[in-house]
């Protein structure tokens, strides 16, 4: 990896880990245009690392609320009654299926995954569904009045983004808005849900991303650190632009947005521009 490579990577990571366009998916596809090459998904792990230090800082008040009021939930029952307890352990408990089929299939999200006509077909099928969940969901139900059920749907759509082009966001974004819940509340569940998914991946992505002679684009430890902290400052602005836009728009520009990418895609990919693997 040569540092214009690291700068673009680290842009595009900032710009889009919070849209419902998916990251992985647009680092897959910057680089194959670009750079003929895959940055690789443990380059696009450790990235993560940046943009996930933006919520931490961004949401800084929220998730201390969550962690202290999750912690005194088990020795006091009163606590327990609250409903920042109950959204603490919708994170934790949300966090298992990413987790698990994460472990599961590492293989395979790391290489068949990664296929572009794969990425192409979800790009387009989850456009379809964030656009029906926007127009059919009911939307009137704030972060509080979530249920272990919502929870659990929220974590299952979030392990649908192991796939690159279904996005975290956009699937756990897609699920909230099915379920009732207001556009703003599934965005900021949608950030505090990915927060120990993605820092447990990132951190342990980095020894392989470092790797000589494994898959990827392979960046020094200058270039990884300079592309992690590119994505923390673009992510941070980014998340406060996306609440903002989801408070008073429809996420429709997101669902056109990615079917017109998706069909790029399918386009390059005929016309044997760029290759899929």
């Amino acid at each position: 990896m040569d540092w214009v490579q690291a700068l673009v990577l680290g842009v595009v990571q900032g710009l889009t880990e919070f849209l419902p366009i998916s990251s992985s998916a647009h680092l897959r596809i910057t680089s194959e245009l670009f750079f003929d090459s895959d940055a690789g998904a443990s380059f696009t792990a450790v990235t993560q690392l940046g943009t996930e230090a933006a919520v931490l800082i961004y949401f800084a008040k929220d998730i201390w609320r969550l962690l202290s009021t999750w912690f005194r939930g088990f020795v006091d029952a009163g606590v327990r009654r609250t409903a920042d307890y109950r959204i603490a352990w919708y994170v934790v408990i949300g966090t298992i299926p990413i987790g698990v089929l994460g472990y599961l299939f590492k293989d395979e999200i790391r290489t068949s995954a990664r296929n572009l006509w794969l990425v192409a077909t979800t790009l387009i099928v989850f456009a379809i569904l964030l656009g029906l969940a926007e127009r059919f969901g009911p939307q009137r139900r704030a972060v509080e009045q979530m249920t272990m059920k919502d929870g659990v749907i929220m974590g299952c759509a979030q392990a649908m983004a192991l796939v690159p082009g279904v996005s975290r966001s956009g699937g756990t974004i897609t699920a909230g808005l099915a379920i009732g819940l207001n556009r703003e509340a599934a965005t900021r569940y949608s950030f505090l849900l990915a927060i120990p998914a993605v820092v447990a991946s990132g951190v342990f992505s980095i020894p392989d991303v470092f790797e000589r002679g494994g898959a990827g684009l392979q960046p020094s430890v200058a270039q990884m650190i300079v592309a992690t902290v590119i994505a923390f400052a673009i992510g941070y602005a980014t998340i406060a632009w996306l609440l903002r836009y989801v408070a008073k728009h429809s996420v429709y520009v997101f669902v056109w947005y990615r079917i017109a990418l998706g069909l790029f895609l399918f386009g390059m990919l005929a016309a044997g521009q760029i290759n899929a693997v």
